[in-house]
């Protein structure tokens, strides 16, 4: 309870930490008690101009928000099948999302009791929006998706909950008999098992981590590192992967993953010489690392340098190896074009946009941006 408590009160100081914790140590029980706690003090307080059930709030996240911000995030991230998506991610949406509108909402309490109904309804407002924030570091945090797709999904997470408004005679009704205990019990009853399940996603998240946790204790377990590194870079915690995959690269420098890893959250963040020492490392130590892709992050870190001839080299040897990826491509396009080589550059930009269009299509969320950019440089080639 304690624990949850902090984790509750971290929202406010340090949300994307603060979500990444409640996916390692949360209780969807302890979130769940949470709305139901804040809603019932909110209505206490504010029941002057506000009347709803106490469990209303926690049953229209769980019924109408979270699967509608699960299916956002799955048509803008492109993150699978809905049902796999449904069983891993919803637990775990649902957890963090009902502690951010317990935290959003907690200064509201307050306010019900003391302020008058039009400061009560901009603080209302005020806390909503913070709830929106709120919810951009648990759809990053959840999904690993980056911050446009994270940005997008909130922006269009009202589009629900409209949905809800213009069907809440109907939900209303349905949500009053949901809520009684008669039924609770016979749900819990003949369901038991289903409800089981939907917790199944933040439980193997949390076991998952709590193995890593218990191997990286070893101090000669570099492989145990890597691995919780990975976890922190796929929620966007990039300095406290940094660290993680710098220790597994002290326990043993011969750790070409970590140094991959490393190289290209450097290159993320614009120290290209740091990301060049540790791309040219891989090279030593496995020059086809990762399906050669190591050389396609070594011309991309050469682009932003300036250096074109260092990548068209490398590039030359990547698309003979992988001559179907548009990312790849559309590099040695940059690289041909910033040595003076239009007509060049306009080849392998056209080859992108072609490896793009034929690319199966589970991979045309990766490539879709490629084949955007190709054309549009392509186009200004032309033009020029």
């Amino acid at each position: 309870m304690g624990d949850g408590l902090k984790l509750l009160l971290r929202l406010y100081w340090e949300p994307g930490a603060a979500m990444s914790a409640i996916l390692d140590r949360g209780s969807l029980l302890l979130a769940s008690v949470s709305v139901a706690a804040v809603s019932l003090l909110l209505e206490s307080g504010a029941g002057r101009w506000l009347h709803f059930g106490f469990y209303v709030p926690l049953l229209v996240l769980a019924a109408v928000y979270v699967p509608g911000v699960l299916l956002l995030a799955n048509l803008l991230g492109r993150l699978g099948g809905l049902g796999m998506v449904f069983q891993r991610d919803y637990s775990p949406l649902l957890t963090s999302t009902a502690m951010a509108w317990a935290a959003a909402n907690l200064p509201l309490v307050l306010a019900g009791w003391t302020a008058p109904p039009e400061v009560f309804a901009i603080l209302a407002a005020l806390a909503y929006l913070y709830f929106a924030v709120l919810m951009f570091f648990a759809v990053r945090t959840v999904f690993g998706v980056d911050n446009g797709a994270a940005a997008g999904v909130v922006c269009l997470s009202w589009i629900p909950l409209v949905a809800a408004a213009f069907l809440w005679g109907p939900l209303r009704f349905l949500m009053g008999w949901l809520a009684s205990p008669f039924f609770l019990f016979y749900a819990f009853y003949f369901l038991r098992a289903d409800f089981s399940g939907l917790g199944a996603g933040l439980r193997s998240r949390q076991n998952f981590r709590r193995t890593l946790d218990a191997a990286a204790v070893n101090p000669h377990d570099g492989e145990a590192q890597y691995q919780l590194g990975l976890v922190y870079q796929e929620r966007r915690q990039y300095t406290e992967a940094i660290r993680r995959f710098q220790n597994a690269v002290r326990i043993d420098p011969g750790e070409t993953d970590a140094h991959f890893q490393l190289g290209r959250i450097a290159r993320q963040q614009g120290r290209l010489d740091d990301a060049l020492v540790h791309f040219q490392t891989v090279l030593a130590q496995d020059p086809k690392h990762s399906s050669s892709e190591i050389l396609r992050e070594t011309a991309a870190a050469y682009l932003a340098r300036g250096r074109y001839q260092e990548a068209r080299r490398a590039l030359a040897v990547y698309t003979e190896r992988r001559e179907y990826d548009p990312e790849g491509l559309y590099y040695y396009g940059q690289a041909l074009e910033g040595l003076g080589d239009p007509s060049g550059a306009r080849e392998m930009y056209r080859r992108a946009v072609e490896a793009a269009r034929t690319a199966p299509p589970y991979r045309r969320r990766f490539t879709a941006r490629w084949s955007r950019l190709a054309q549009k440089q392509e186009r200004k080639l032309s033009v020029g």
